[in-house]
């Protein structure tokens, strides 16, 4: 792992101002309250003024850096720097009030896991070695907790040690639980991101079908105009001038820009179809069709135990959803890909199974999942990130599909179950 890839420098990380500066207020007034109660009201012995002073100087930052900083977004860098100062303010306080053994020194493991949370890897790592640095400085250095001058208070080392041990599992822990949330939260982020993309670009096309279509009809008047003036001028010139060749040219330019917008408008005919009723037959012919183009193996379409011919509406999320995983078993089929309709009067099941290594077992649980990748070697070449599968079982369950991936298929091979309820789906 390099350098940019620890500090994530491409993904320019940034923790929101208000936060930092709303959570260092909670800290200076907690300290402000915890230092005074324990001088003032429980009339305890310790450096007052000193922590005063180390008090002090964290407002003035956080005012600095509420007020200073004009951006709402710190960057990674300031963002560390601001929490590495917490720590050493922190620490600075525990060691004039008995280190390791006072009972607020849990809270210096607090910037760490905000790091973990928002910030680099590599910032979290630099934030917890020096918290980890500065436990063990607070555990052999520091003055006696408030109150126990009068009293000769020996802790055993096992206890001390007890003590530094748990604070540092609690810190290892905390932080890469906030590392591998704030990781699983950023993937789904970013195929969620490229999920709402490929919709947009779905019905932005089919927009510019719409449109297209239009043109073409509203066109379609003045090319028939310009045809037939074309076609009464060359009967004015007649066969012999010297403008019948360009007229001629005019004409067949004419047609052949009417022959274009037929098409167009055909093309449109048929995108008709995608928001009105269908089979799911048919849907599953013209998705098979558009693969056959461009593959030699063989796809199989049965629809002998689909009892309920239901009709859909086609949309966009659906017909992707499918493509996925129709797309899917041809990439990794060595032969035979068999799409099988079956439906009863209560559910209705799509089944996609090929004669291909089937799902690994490493991965086959987690299925689903934005990017996740298999370790085995007969997928080597093929394997991708699972964006494809993800993106595809999202699609369908937003159209109220249940998903199952299994091996064992009738090729011995993958297997992909697609469940519907009659209600949920037909029109």
């Amino acid at each position: 792992m390099d350098f940019a890839t620890i500090f994530r420098l491409e993904e320019n990380l940034n923790l929101d101002k208000k936060t930092l500066v709303f959570l260092r207020w909670i800290a200076i007034f907690g300290q402000l309250f915890s230092v005074n109660l324990v001088y003032f009201f429980l009339d305890l012995n310790f450096p007052i003024l000193f922590c005063h002073l180390v008090i002090v100087i964290g407002l003035f930052t956080n005012l600095y850096l509420q007020f200073g900083f004009k951006a709402t977004l710190l960057k990674d860098l300031y963002s560390s720097l601001f929490l590495m100062y917490d720590i050493i303010q922190l620490s600075i306080l525990l060691f004039l009030t008995g280190g390791i053994f006072n009972p607020f020194a849990i809270l210096l493991i607090v910037p760490t896991i905000v790091s973990s949370t928002f910030l680099s890897m590599g910032s979290t790592i630099i934030l917890g070695s020096s918290t980890i640095i500065l436990l063990f400085v607070l555990t052999f250095f520091n003055l006696p907790l408030p109150g126990m001058e009068e009293y000769v208070l020996s802790f055993p080392n096992y206890y001390v040690t007890g003590i530094l041990i748990s604070l540092i599992i609690g810190l290892i822990f905390l932080s890469y639980f906030g590392i591998r949330f704030a990781g699983e939260t950023k993937k789904r982020s970013n195929a969620l991101n490229k999920l709402q993309q490929i919709l947009a670009k779905e019905y932005e096309l089919e927009s510019l079908g719409g449109q297209a279509a239009a043109a073409a009809h509203s066109l379609g008047t003045p090319l028939a105009t310009i045809s037939v003036v074309a076609k009464e001028m060359k009967k004015e010139v007649g066969e012999g001038s010297k403008l019948t060749k360009d007229i001629d040219l005019l004409i067949s330019q004419t047609k052949r820009c009417s022959e274009i917008l037929k098409k167009i408008s055909q093309k449109k005919i048929i995108s008709d179809e995608f928001i009105s009723s269908m089979s799911f037959d048919d849907l599953l012919e013209e998705i098979i069709k558009s693969f056959k183009e461009s593959t030699e193996k063989n796809i199989k379409l049965n629809t002998n135990r689909d009892i309920n011919k239901i009709e859909i509406k086609r949309n966009p999320e659906l017909v992707y959803g499918l493509r996925n995983f129709i797309g899917n078993a041809v990439k990794f089929a060595k032969q035979n890909i068999q799409i099988s309709i079956v439906s009863d009067n209560i559910n209705l099941y799509i089944l996609i199974e090929d004669d291909g290594p089937g799902f690994p077992e490493d991965i086959i649980k987690a299925l689903g999942e934005p990017y996740i990748k298999s370790r085995s070697k007969i997928l080597k070449n093929n394997a991708g990130l699972g964006l494809g599968t993800f993106l595809g079982k999202t699609l369908l369950e937003r159209q109220s599909a249940v998903i199952l991936f299994e091996n064992g298929s009738i090729f011995n091979g993958a297997k992909v179950q697609i469940k519907w309820s009659i209600n949920d789906i037909s029109i």
